[in-house]
């Protein structure tokens, strides 16, 4: 089974089960998942700038935020 494959049923998996995909996607575990993520993106970010983009970045993770699980 190739790459192709896997994609193939993941779409099709998605399509047959939108209403449980959405359902998980807005979940409080997810909401907890993607704040972790979002919070490690923006920390390594804040790293990596030395500090001197902080205000952009935390909109940004903001902005994300709010496209990404229930709050």
């Amino acid at each position: 089974m190739g790459i192709e494959d896997i994609a193939k049923q993941a779409t099709e998996f998605a399509k047959n089960n939108a209403d449980k995909v959405n359902e998980a996607l807005k979940s409080e575990q997810a909401e907890g998942i993607s704040d972790k993520l979002l919070d490690g993106a923006a920390d390594l970010a804040k790293k990596v700038t030395g500090g001197k983009f902080d205000e952009q970045i935390d909109s940004a993770r903001d902005q994300a935020d709010k496209h990404i699980g229930n709050e």
